[in-house]
């Protein structure tokens, strides 16, 4: 599991005022040790203090995983700003830098890449059934309530759309810690905490809703391009577990 940044693009203000926190369960830790990443006396890889996380909320780890995800602000309420990275991706661009870009550049609360080729919700929930991502059942009902509730298709033709995409890839997520932003983080992690895992059925709903039921609290957020995403962080695949080798 690759998920160290290259420290080479890591400038010295970030590596004194950036904390790089990673979250792992006991499995990973022992496979990234026996890679030769072995924490330090003070549970440190190279910039990053590693987290070993006990006690699951979740039987679903795809679910556990959306704590430090969304959560950020409450896991570190000292902290003005943070950076989701999954464990799929390894961090190429200095963190001050990514911030400016996405954030004060542009006056943004939070900022997240559309999806590389879905927008729409329906094309979301139709591939998440296709590829058996989740029990379709408890997709049908997500789905099902938040059509009840107003969500509508995407129109790319549609001059007021709110959003450029309604499907996103969360992956990369940068925020600044805004009441806003973390209101819409909370609610974000509601839906996930009462339907399924799959949060990008549910971005879009939370998004609408929140502008919708606050239109007098204009929330800031900037989606953008995903190729900006790849252009600043490197995948890799998750492993597959090796099957086990039977002796005749």
């Amino acid at each position: 599991m690759k998920i160290f940044a290259c420290f080479l693009q890591i400038s010295d203000f970030s590596k004194k005022n950036v904390c790089f926190v990673m979250f792992v369960d006991e499995q990973t830790l022992t496979k990234i040790s026996a890679e030769g990443n072995v924490p330090d006396d003070r549970g440190f890889v190279g910039l990053w203090k590693v987290v070993t996380v006990k006690n699951f909320p979740y039987s679903d780890m795809r679910r556990t995983g959306k704590v430090p995800k969304f959560l950020s602000h409450r896991l570190f309420p000292s902290s003005r700003y943070s950076i989701w990275l999954d464990s799929k991706l390894r961090l190429n661009a200095d963190p001050m830098l990514i911030i400016e870009y996405f954030l004060w550049r542009g006056g943004s609360e939070y900022a997240i890449s559309n999806h590389y080729t879905r927008h729409c919700v329906w094309d979301e929930v139709l591939q998440n059934k296709r590829l058996n991502k989740y029990n379709h059942t408890a997709i049908d009902e997500q789905f099902q309530f938040y059509q009840a509730d107003g969500l509508v298709k995407f129109d790319r033709s549609d001059p007021n759309i709110a959003l450029p995409s309604f499907v996103p890839e969360g992956s990369f997520i940068v925020r600044a810690h805004t009441p806003m932003s973390n209101l819409f983080s909370c609610l974000w992690f509601n839906e996930v905490d009462r339907f399924t895992s799959r949060d990008q059925l549910s971005f879009a709903y939370t998004f609408l809703k929140l502008s919708r039921t606050n239109p007098s609290k204009a929330f800031h957020l900037h989606m953008f391009k995903d190729c900006e995403r790849r252009a600043l962080v490197k995948l890799f695949h998750h492993r597959e577990p090796s099957s086990p080798t039977v002796k005749s």
